[in-house]
Formats: C-alpha cells, sequence, structure tokens
C-alpha cells in the first residue's frame, strides 16, 4: 500500500515539475522534450513512472506524443468563442492573444452560385471578396474568405483590414451588424488552403460557414473560414437563459 501510494506521488510529482516548466518558458511550445529514457534517469525512476506522468500531461493538453518522432509540447490553442459576435481577429483579441491578419486578395468580382444564395443576390451579381490569413504564435491559423454584397463593398474595399475587423470597417460607414447564423463542421484541408496555412493537404480541421445579417434581415456577409484544429479549440457555455446550441448531422 504504502509503496504504490509513493508511486503515485511520485509521478504526480514529475508531472507538476514538467508542468511548471512548459508554463514558464523552460520548453517551448513545439518543442521536443528530451527522450523519455533520459528524464526517467534524470528524475530517477522507471520508464513506467515516467509514462504515467507524460499521460497527465497529455490528459492535461501540455504534451503531444508522437509515435516513432518523441513527446512534444502543446501548441498554444485559441479559443474560439461560439457566444459572441465578433470577428475572429476581435474574439480572439479580446481574450489577449495577439493575431496577426495578412490580406491575400481582394477584388470585386461575380459571386459564385453558393455565395449568391448565401447573400440573396441574383446570380452573377457582384460583391468584394476578401481573403485573409490569421497567424497566431507566428504560425498561420485561419484561413478565411469574406464575400460582402453590394453597396457596402464598394465602401469598405480599401480598408486597411490588416488592423481593422470586417464588422468594424462596416460600423464606420452606417452599417450595423445584428445577427449571424453559424456552422462548424469537420472537414478535410484543401490544397489551396493547405498552401497557405503550411500544413498537408488532407488535414483535420474545423470549417466555419457564417452568413452575417443586418439590423433588417439582410444577408450583408457571406463567410468561410478553414480552422486549424491543431491550433484552436471551440468552447461555449449554456445556460437557461444563455446560448442555445442544437445538434446536427454532418452533411
Amino acid at each position: 500500500m504504502t509503496s504504490s501510494s509513493g508511486h503515485g506521488a511520485r509521478y504526480r510529482a514529475i508531472a507538476l515539475d514538467l508542468a511548471a516548466k512548459i508554463r514558464a518558458g523552460h520548453y517551448a511550445p513545439g518543442e521536443a522534450l528530451p527522450a523519455q529514457r533520459e528524464l526517467s534517469a534524470a528524475y530517477g525512476v522507471t520508464l513506467m513512472t515516467l509514462r504515467q506522468a507524460l499521460r497527465q500531461l497529455s490528459d492535461d493538453g501540455l504534451i503531444v506524443q508522437r509515435p516513432g518522432r518523441g513527446t512534444f509540447v502543446a501548441p498554444p490553442h485559441l479559443a474560439y468563442q461560439l457566444g459572441s459576435l465578433q470577428s475572429f481577429a476581435d474574439d480572439l483579441a479580446k481574450q489577449g492573444h495577439e493575431v496577426r491578419t495578412i490580406v491575400l486578395a481582394r477584388s470585386i468580382r461575380r459571386a459564385s452560385a453558393r455565395i449568391a444564395a448565401q447573400l440573396r443576390i441574383p446570380p452573377g451579381e457582384t460583391a468584394l471578396r476578401l481573403e485573409r490569413l490569421r497567424e497566431f504564435a507566428g504560425r498561420p491559423a485561419i484561413h478565411q474568405v469574406s464575400w460582402v454584397r453590394r453597396p457596402h463593398a464598394e465602401d469598405i474595399q480599401d480598408r486597411d483590414f490588416t488592423g481593422v475587423s470586417l464588422y468594424a470597417a462596416l460600423a464606420d460607414t452606417g452599417v450595423a451588424v445584428a445577427r449571424a447564423a453559424e456552422t462548424i463542421r469537420p472537414g478535410r484541408l484543401a490544397p489551396p488552403e493547405a498552401q497557405h496555412l503550411k500544413e498537408p493537404a488532407g488535414n483535420a480541421v474545423f470549417v466555419s460557414d457564417r452568413i452575417t445579417y443586418t439590423l433588417d434581415a439582410t444577408a450583408i456577409v457571406a463567410d468561410r473560414a478553414t480552422i486549424l484544429g491543431s491550433m484552436m479549440e471551440i468552447r461555449t457555455e449554456r445556460a437557461v437563459t444563455g446560448l442555445s446550441l442544437r445538434w446536427g448531422a454532418a452533411g
């Protein structure tokens, strides 16, 4: 009994020590930890005890174990709050994260059939297509394509979207957004987005499709964001009078 209790205390102490070093930056996000044999020798424990400590760190989301490659410090995770009506950049900045926005392309062009249906505009009508990349902790995390219907498209097409959110730009022209309908589903990283996000095509991602409406129920923005699951997690809080979630099968 004493032996079992001592063993449990030992692996927990190792887990706490490694967690403290990770949080203090001794081991940086994405960095490999020393080999298991090296760590077990340093702590003076068996491999079995060390592996229990690593399992605890993995359960806590601090490390990622990759078979055949080693143990790595988990990358920092952005939290995408479902209960707020804000842009990605505003939402993440509010949480204290520094997010860099890169404008990849912008142009007034014909909307596809899918976008025209989402914006409720005639097929073939033009809209502003704004393509952006969001970087966090020096790594690409989100690829985003937003379509803005006319006449508001012309009002904001020349704004500096590296420092101004799309919602803020619209607000500056007197357009207030009232609500948004959003669907988030699992997907696979397509080659064009993979190039921008610097991840292999086919990797698992979140795909967010959001349609934003004005006070008079006009669909003003149709937005698709491809979100790296390795960089972000989705959180929400439920309350009797709060956010309502409805589950459905992924189509």
